[in-house]
């Protein structure tokens, strides 16, 4: 059977996803063969020539993914930090612009030993199990209220020492065993003003439940603060992510909580405000 360039495949590949508006055509029609090949993305060049049921593979799942169907989805995977994690239909597919706000947590938690941290609206339980995969010494404990997060949460969580909680933000006695104990308390919670419009893999497939929050997108960060203000050690830091609406609301509600003091904004790799942070005081 004759073999053919992977290189044509994935620029036929590439023009699919393009014109189906999809916003990083070539970096997802690398990633699918890829996939489909069992070989890391830098890789590819290694892979000349593939046969002709690799090509109808590739495409297939092209195909899928120009129906606007996550790739995450396709694949199976997302990554956060160094850790890979399971996805799926019914949880929130991680983004890597929360990557930044893992980055901040862990610079924040260099030098503290044995660290308290509060992944709060853990989802998949990403900057749960990536935190506890940095930092072997951190007690790390998540939470999340939605049955089929959960699930997806302790499939990811099987072997790592994260210690998953099911509750409720807004619950004034969650955590209440960690009350000023915590060094950080991470969080990317629904943060999406209602009405919103929204890309087709977030819309379509994406739980509404972790992705929109009330009128102004802020009735879970609401309790995200107060809950921060309560656990947080003094000299503890807070970082949640937000919408790029959000650049002085979000800082405001930290500002508002007096236990919270240098508060700062900060912006994603494409300059949006993209998470807040803030120290309580000592």
């Amino acid at each position: 059977m004759s073999r053919q360039p992977l290189r044509l495949a994935i620029m036929e590949a590439e023009r699919i996803l393009a014109d189906a508006g999809v916003a990083s055509p070539r970096v997802d029609a690398e990633l699918i063969a890829a996939h489909v090949l069992g070989v890391e993305r830098g890789k590819l060049m290694m892979v000349p020539l593939v046969d002709r049921q690799v090509v109808e593979a590739i495409g297939q799942l092209v195909h899928q993914r120009a129906k606007r169907i996550p790739l995450q989805h396709l694949l199976g995977w997302a990554v956060m930090g160094t850790v890979t994690l399971e996805v799926g239909p019914g949880v929130f597919v991680p983004r890597p612009e929360t990557e930044l706000l893992l980055e901040w947590g862990l610079t924040f938690l260099a030098g503290r030993e044995n660290p308290v941290v509060v992944d709060l609206c853990t989802g998949t339980g990403a900057l749960a199990i990536a935190v506890a995969a940095a930092r072997p010494d951190a007690e790390v404990h998540a939470v999340e209220i939605d049955t089929t997060a959960l699930a997806w949460a302790r499939r990811n969580m099987a072997s790592s020492r994260v210690k998953l909680h099911a509750g409720d933000v807004a619950d004034p006695d969650l955590f209440a065993e960690l009350h000023a104990q915590v060094d950080l308390v991470l969080c990317n919670p629904p943060y999406v003003p209602a009405g919103t419009p929204v890309p087709p893999e977030v819309g379509e497939h994406d739980p509404a439940r972790a992705v929109f929050a009330g009128s102004d997108g802020l009735t879970v960060i609401r309790h995200v603060v107060n809950l921060a203000a309560r656990l947080l050690t003094p000299g503890g830091a807070v970082a949640i992510e937000h919408d790029d609406s959000q650049r002085e609301s979000v800082p405001g509600l930290l500002t508002n909580r007096k236990v919270l003091t240098d508060v700062e904004d900060h912006d994603d790799l494409a300059g949006r405000p993209r998470f807040a942070t803030a120290i309580r005081t000592s």
